[in-house]
């Protein structure tokens, strides 16, 4: 794999610490800006509406651009986001703050997952997707302990400089191993909105929207689940959690290796896969080793469909591919606001710390309906495709035979793609 998908990584890395790490400093930013901690909350929702104002915004706004240019320019406006927060002097302003560092998360990712699949050849594009995509999920895994870590000690101030730091070495790291990789000729907003005409590229997004959902609903209240219902001390919820980081790894490599070999087929299995491990999870959570080893899987499908989805719409967008994959970004915080909602009312209907995962796993089958209907849709519409032609020139080879003449042989199904590139027009 390119030097260059490393870059991207690093900034991936970036951005998941500052999105994921804010829930583990809650405690100390309300104590410094005297604040409660439900309003503090409130810095995760500002984040959150960020990236879905940003994804469609920036990447409008950058349509047409050179797509390292534009990489390089969101790598550093999301670095200097988290300066602003780094520096907010009450908790309205960095409430404002956590907004616009928001802004950039959709757009890169949309863009970083084009560039990463452009990089590479057409059968190993999901893999360098997911490739991109491992620095968020490391985030969860070392970043997100060592940010929280450091802000318990230092303050929650010093964790966003260090964010800082490594977005900007994001940025340095882009310029430097990212080769140019100009717009497509057709590039424009209208061209890039004309991808939305695609009914597979909905249903793609809806797989995502209600699908991934099942995987938030279990996230959101995995600590009160280990700790009341696992008997995890809360101190040792932290390295649970990092067990969860690693699954999420795996699974997203994983992903994206078996979307390269049959992309359709590995969306349907991962969300079936997660909806059963899910409702596993109700029973296994009753004991401290199931109930980990059951965080590992749960992040691991959970993340297994990521690569996926991604290189999924990104066919689907049909030569428009870039702000269809920033809005998968929307999509998946979408999915994070339906799941922990649903968890929450299966709380206050009073069903016990093992029902979100429950109505994750309903979640996460409804996503599964939606993947198998579209992969019957798609296989239908490639069926009724007409008969292709194909001329049989001149000269000898096997079974080529010879004569200047050459026959005409009707050849049943698709005709071959013009041009594989991501998105291209089939």
């Amino acid at each position: 794999m390119p030097l260059a998908l490393v870059a991207l990584a690093v900034t991936a890395f970036a951005i998941g610490t500052t999105e994921f790490a804010a829930m583990g400093l809650l405690p100390q930013v309300a104590d410094g800006l005297d604040v409660s901690i439900p309003q503090a909350g409130w810095l995760i929702s500002a984040y959150a509406l960020g990236v879905v104002i940003g994804a469609p915004l920036l990447t409008a706004l950058a349509a047409g651009r050179p797509r390292k240019a534009v990489l390089v320019a969101l790598a550093a406006f999301f670095a200097f986001g988290n300066l602003l927060c780094a520096l907010a002097p009450d908790f309205w302003t960095l409430a404002a703050a956590r907004l616009v560092s928001g802004l950039p998360h959709g757009a890169f990712f949309g863009a970083g997952a084009v560039a990463a699949a452009e990089l590479v050849a057409p059968d190993r594009r999901a893999r360098a997707v997911a490739v991109m995509f491992s620095g968020l999920t490391l985030a969860n895994v070392v970043g997100v302990p060592a940010a929280t870590l450091l802000g318990q000690h230092l303050g929650w101030r010093a964790t966003m400089l260090v964010v800082v730091a490594i977005g900007a070495a994001g940025a340095v790291a882009i310029a430097r191993l990212v080769p140019d990789l100009p717009s497509p000729a057709q590039a424009g907003l209208r061209h890039e909105l004309g991808a939305f005409r695609s009914g597979q590229l909905w249903l793609a997004l809806a797989t995502v929207v209600f699908g991934c959902g099942g995987f938030f609903a279990c996230y959101s209240y995995i600590t009160p689940l280990l700790t009341e219902v696992s008997g995890y001390a809360t101190g040792s919820v932290t390295l649970v959690l990092a067990l969860f980081g690693v699954g999420m790894t795996i699974g997203n490599l994983l992903g994206g290796y078996a979307a390269d070999r049959a992309l359709r087929p590995t969306v349907c299995a991962a969300f079936l896969l997660l909806a059963a491990v899910l409702a596993l999870f109700a029973v296994t959570a009753r004991t401290e080793w199931s109930a980990a080893v059951t965080v590992v899987l749960v992040g691991l499908f959970g993340f297994a469909i990521v690569p996926a989805v991604q290189t999924l719409v990104m066919r689907e967008a049909h030569g428009a591919p870039t702000l269809a994959s920033a809005t998968v970004q929307g999509a998946f915080n979408l999915a994070n606001a339906q799941g922990a909602f649903f968890g929450g009312l299966a709380l206050d209907a009073g069903l016990g710390w093992t029902s979100p995962p429950l109505v994750g796993s309903g979640l996460a089958a409804s996503g599964a309906v939606i993947a198998v209907a579209a992969w019957a849709a798609d296989r239908r519409r490639r069926g009724r495709t007409p008969t292709v032609v194909v001329a049989t020139g001149s000269g000898s080879g096997a079974g080529g035979g010879s004569g200047a003449g050459g026959a005409a042989a009707l050849v049943p199904g698709p005709a071959p793609a013009a041009d594989d590139r991501v998105g291209a027009g089939r």
